[in-house]
């Protein structure tokens, strides 16, 4: 019998008859690898993507966090990138070229639709954006020229959860790769492979990381998929510092745990505030109402702590009175650190295929690590605030 998830999330990666018996991986530092011989040197060179070939490519500490990744997503193996949208350029790059069309979910992170409708679009690649709901129907916006098919769910914003596995269906059935964005379940509450996926993404800045300090992107492969993003990602040369390397190693082994913790907090302001009057929606994918909540419910083993809602039609006035008074919500871009955050969006301005219909001020929350209690007595007086200013 395998070993469990949080039994792999402790192990993967970690040999320490390999380093002096020393539990954690070291750092790594390297450019030039230095050879015995030519013979080592040519068949170094013939396999690149093995083993330690050049800097570029990845020391031991790096290898250890893609391998940590690959297990936690039960991937064949994983690239370390220098960043989130590293990983989902460099996994995108991989599959189109000059003349290829992409579709791509509406409800995508925001520079994921600035990479697409500026880079992509420059280098003569059409991106079709299309409803996250879509499920199975998507075959009918599927052409010969379609080389790819982008899915994030729960979508950015919005929250909308897809159905994953019939839009791999249908993109498989017309010969399209599959590429995911899977940061919201870091990788831990959905198994992309399982459901279709031939590469997932993760913003390993966001859980991985944990504690908001750095800047780290991951893309696990199937092995049909895995050469040829690794060499697009050497070519961009996305490289990922040794040491961001090693703190999202860190940040892996605790991984589970905290997220559990980010769950419970996430689940309980969300039901507290869809309590309160001046709150119109709550869009949490694991709660009744949100779009494809059903679709979570099977797919998915748990949520995190990221999650959205629409007020009542405040001014942003208010909005702001409600904002710059919080004590403990951080006004603040990211998430996935032990930090709470609250964030005013606009949905609106990210969307063509189906337009965002709510006029309403939208917040997203995410909930840290804190006392839940200090975070709603900080939301309560926000939203005094809030009503006060109105």
């Amino acid at each position: 019998m395998g070993m469990k998830k949080d039994t792999l999330l402790l192990n993967s990666g970690r040999k320490p008859e390999d380093h002096h018996g020393i539990v954690n991986p070291p750092v790594y530092h390297a450019s030039t690898i230095i050879r015995a011989s030519v013979e080592a040197y040519e068949k170094a060179e013939n396999t690149p993507f093995d083993g330690v070939y050049y800097g570029l490519h990845g020391t031991p500490t790096t290898f250890a966090f893609e391998e940590a990744v690959a297990s936690l997503e039960d991937g064949y193996r994983a690239v370390a990138t220098c960043s989130g949208l590293a990983a989902i350029a460099g996994a995108l790059l991989a599959f189109l070229k000059a003349g290829d069309r992409l579709l791509m979910v509406d409800a995508a992170y925001s520079p994921t639709r600035r990479l697409c409708d500026g880079l992509l679009a420059g280098f003569g690649i059409e991106t079709t954006y299309y409803d996250p709901l879509i499920g199975d129907g998507i075959a009918d916006l599927l052409r010969k020229e379609t080389a790819a098919v982008f899915v994030e769910s729960p979508g950015s914003l919005t929250f909308e959860v897809q159905d994953v596995a019939a839009i791999a269906k249908a993109a498989h059935d017309a010969g399209a790769t599959v590429i995911m964005d899977n940061t919201w379940s870091a990788g831990l509450y959905f198994a992309p492979f399982d459901h279709g996926v031939d590469v997932s993404i993760q913003a390993a800045t966001k859980y991985i990381g944990g504690h908001s300090d750095l800047i780290l992107g991951a893309i696990t492969a199937t092995e049909e998929t895995f050469a040829r993003v690794k060499r697009t990602c050497v070519s961009l040369g996305y490289h990922a510092a040794p040491d961001d390397c090693y703190l999202g190693l860190r940040g892996l082994r605790t991984l589970s745990t905290r997220l559990a913790r980010h769950q419970e907090t996430g689940l309980h302001l969300a039901r507290w505030l869809a309590r309160r009057p001046e709150v119109d929606r709550i869009l949490h994918p694991a709660l009744p109402g949100c779009p494809g909540h059903e679709v979570w419910k099977r797919d998915f083993t748990g949520a995190c702590g990221l999650f959205g809602l629409v007020l009542k039609d405040y001014s942003s006035e208010a909005v702001a009175a409600m904002l710059d008074g919080m004590k403990v919500l951080a006004i603040g871009e990211s998430w996935g650190g032990y930090e709470s955050l609250i964030l005013p969006t606009k949905p609106a301005r990210n969307r063509t295929a189906v337009p965002w219909s709510a006029t309403a001020p939208t917040l997203r929350i995410h909930a840290g690590l804190e006392d839940p209690e200090d975070l709603i007595d900080d939301l309560e007086k926000g939203l005094a605030r809030l009503n006060g200013a109105a």
